[in-house]
């Protein structure tokens, strides 16, 4: 919580203007200081990790053909969204389809002359040798067969998955050969977000840890999503290591290649917090008052105390004070330790200065002002 020192000094005219010391006019009479105070509350804290990241899509495949022939049909346009089997694009199958007839008959013709070798070497009419023959003979039939629809179905190209397509990349009558790039296929359902982090942090991270993701693209929107995996090595020259995590993309405005700012969430704990106001700094120490009774009397008393992580606006206290403990936000350098002092108001987290002078603070001017 943060005050203005304007503000602060309003309240200081005010309190003048009541016929009651100043912080620095209770000093010099030595009578108490009015100050303001805040109870240390136990809240939520994490430590964050900032590194940058690159999008990529949960598959991506680059459709080409395996096959050199013209292309007869394309069934895609650009940016498409496609499923599973979906057809994308059909090449020239007329002399593969010949063959196929032909193999057709002849298999079916091995068929029969197997059929009827079976019968006769019932009737001992033929030999077994003769029944093996015509055996080897369907079965060859049968094979090539197979092998000619498989030929056919290399001349049909299809979607290995649900996903978008890119920019088609060919025409009709075009011809293709293998390696030639139809166009690329991403399932951006689910998008992986990589990044490097390093190896100091690598005993807090694991997969399940919570993270935060923003892209400057789309307008600082916020994306959570957790960890996935870790790579299996760490990278020599930098000292880190890269990190996947899984960001869901259910409105498809996520897209591979995107540069996004991750924030990850580690430690999560409940932790003792104070306003960043009451920090006190002498020299390479940390403390802050406390307000605390004496003899029936608000005095303060300094605490050295040990601080943790920052977050705007507050700090965690690792040590040195507890939950409740009243410590002082506002006067606290016109403070010295058993000073006696004066609460003014108790303030809360997100209270503003405002809010606890009330309408006096708006009309309050310097003294002279």
């Amino acid at each position: 919580m943060r005050y203005s020192v304007s503000l602060f000094a309003a309240v200081c005219s005010a309190v003048s203007i009541a016929g009651l010391a100043t912080p620095a006019q209770a000093q010099g009479r030595g009578g108490p200081v009015p100050v303001f105070v805040q109870e240390a509350a136990e809240t939520e804290f994490v430590d964050r990790i900032e590194a940058i990241g690159t999008l990529r899509a949960n598959e991506t495949v680059e459709i080409t053909a395996t096959v050199t022939d013209t292309v007869t049909g394309v069934y895609f346009d650009d940016g498409a969204r496609v499923a599973a089997g979906d057809t994308l694009l059909t090449m020239a199958d007329g002399e593969e389809r010949a063959l196929l007839e032909e193999e057709n008959a002849a298999a079916n013709e091995a068929r029969r002359q197997l059929n009827r070798a079976q019968s006769l070497v019932g009737q001992g009419t033929i030999s077994r040798s003769v029944l093996d023959e015509r055996k080897r003979s369907y079965e060859t039939a049968v094979a090539r067969r197979r092998a000619l629809q498989s030929r056919l179905k290399d001349r049909v190209i299809t979607a290995p998955f649900d996903g978008v397509v890119g920019l088609r990349r060919i025409s009709v009558g075009a011809l293709v050969t293998p390696g030639d790039v139809i166009t690329r296929i991403h399932d951006d359902s689910v998008m992986k977000l990589d990044f490097s982090v390093p190896t100091a942090y690598l005993s807090t991270i694991e997969p399940g840890l919570a993270i935060r993701a923003r892209a400057r693209a789309l307008e600082g929107r916020e994306f959570e999503g957790e960890i996935s995996s870790l790579d299996n090595e760490i990278d020599p020259v930098t000292r880190s290591i890269i990190v996947r995590a899984l960001l869901a993309n259910d409105d498809r405005v996520l897209r591979p290649g995107l540069l996004m700012t991750v924030e990850l969430l580690r430690n999560p704990r409940r932790a003792v917090t104070i306003s960043e106001d009451a920090i006190v700094p002498i020299a390479r120490e940390t403390y802050a008052y406390v307000a605390v009774e004496k003899d029936g009397k608000p005095v303060a008393e300094r605490r050295k105390i040990t601080l943790g992580t920052r977050r705007p606006g507050e700090v965690e206290v690792i040590d040195g004070l507890s939950v409740g403990d009243r410590v002082v936000t506002r006067g606290a350098s016109q403070l010295t330790p058993g000073q006696a002092i004066e609460v003014k108001a108790v303030s809360k987290s997100g209270d503003t200065l405002e809010e606890l002078l009330g309408p006096d603070a708006a009309t309050s001017q310097p003294v002279g002002g």
